[in-house]
């Protein structure tokens, strides 16, 4: 339901408007003044504020000009029996979606409602949207650890080296991986990502390199693998320590040769890929077991990055979690949480097996369990 706040210093606009309104099924507040309406806008998210213009102690603009200030995405329309062009050009020019004479026009006050409304929706969608992808390469972190991390990013993301990613399960390979491919020369192109470790050993092959109609049971028709589908691009070859042999063996070839042949056929394919992988196994054990071929892993191991464990940099934690608090808390549609020093303190002190991943859990948890300030107390109960 809508939140629509009224701002007016005239009790009957108020019960008017609320009547009104309220019989429209939206969720309503009143404001006497500016000054109370200012105090109601910032401490809840309203969807709609009608504001009058001359009002005592503070004035409709200035309301405007305050709420406009403290980064709310608040839809305004401004209401005056004493309106000109002048102020409905000062007000659009400060942020007002509408300006309406008074007394208003009900189908007109009700329609600019609804255009209000979907304009705050599009602005609430697009917000999740770039938060998605600000997310998507957001390494968090000022640690000595890390930092050596996203040094070493800067220097080899501009070249085209293969580079190997390692480090234990959660602790953010992937975003490494997206860190390499968006600063490097390729980022205007795909990045495609492969799970190795989620793929069948049967179906490793025709995943990466695609598969001709008839070449098995089940292809009825042609299908393009993941190193065409990334060609002039990036692939991430995550997990590839639970590569079968044979798709080694054929990996191995493609970044020899440049070349693919899809299952089932002969013709060989040209691909220009820039190849990354990752893995939380300790390829060199692998390769004295005969699990892994070590020619593949010099091919891919020409830059070595290995990704702390949230263990050895337990000093990000506070920013981690501060970041995860505004996030969750934005996904819920909740204003952030406040977290005490000794709830940070008793995060800092647990050991994280689970790393960044565990953490987020953590504190998606205390954003759902908690009141509004997240205690010690919460963390010993929710951990």
């Amino acid at each position: 339901m809508a939140k629509i706040l009224i701002v007016d210093d005239e009790k009957s606009i108020r019960y008017t408007l609320r009547e009104i309104l309220e019989f429209e099924k939206y969720k309503v507040d009143e404001a006497k003044d500016g000054e109370e309406g200012y105090e109601m806008v910032r401490k809840t998210d309203y969807d709609v504020v009608l504001c009058d213009v001359k009002m005592p102690r503070m004035d409709g603009i200035e309301l405007l000009e305050k709420a406009m200030g403290i980064g709310q995405d608040t839809q305004f329309i401004m209401i005056s029996a004493h309106g000109n062009i002048d102020t409905a050009v000062e007000a659009t020019k400060k942020g007002a979606f509408d300006f309406i004479q008074k007394p208003p026009d009900l189908n007109r006050l009700l329609l600019s409602i609804r255009n209000a409304l979907d304009k705050s929706n599009l602005v609430a969608e697009t917000k999740v949207l770039k938060r998605r992808i600000s997310k998507t390469h957001d390494i968090i972190g000022e640690s000595e650890a890390i930092k050596v991390v996203k040094d070493a990013i800067e220097k080899v993301a501009p070249t085209e080296a293969r580079v190997l990613i390692t480090g234990p399960n959660g602790s953010g390979k992937e975003l490494v991986a997206k860190w390499l491919h968006s600063k490097s020369q390729r980022a205007g192109g795909p990045m495609v990502e492969v799970n190795c470790a989620a793929i069948p050993a049967e179906l490793i092959e025709s995943e990466l390199f695609g598969h001709e109609k008839g070449a098995f049971t089940s292809a009825v028709k042609q299908r393009i693998g993941k190193f065409e589908q990334a060609n002039g691009g990036t692939i991430f070859l995550d997990e590839i320590g639970d590569m079968s042999l044979s798709a080694q063996a054929k990996v191995l070839r493609a970044l020899q040769e440049s070349k693919i042949t899809r299952v089932g056929g002969d013709k060989e394919i040209k691909v220009n890929v820039r190849v990354l992988a990752a893995t939380n196994k300790d390829l060199k054990e692998e390769i004295s077991k005969k699990r892994f071929r070590e020619d593949l892993y010099h091919r891919l191991s020409v830059i070595l990055i290995k990704v702390p464990a949230l263990d050895e940099r337990k000093d990000d934690i506070p920013l981690l979690t501060d970041r995860f608090l505004a996030d969750i808390s934005a996904d819920y549609g909740e204003s952030k949480k406040v977290i005490t020093k000794e709830a940070l303190q008793k995060l800092q002190e647990a050991d994280w097996s689970g790393n960044i991943r565990e953490l987020r859990n953590v504190t998606e948890r205390l954003v759902i369990m908690s009141q509004q300030e997240i205690t010690g107390d919460d963390v010993e109960k929710y951990l």
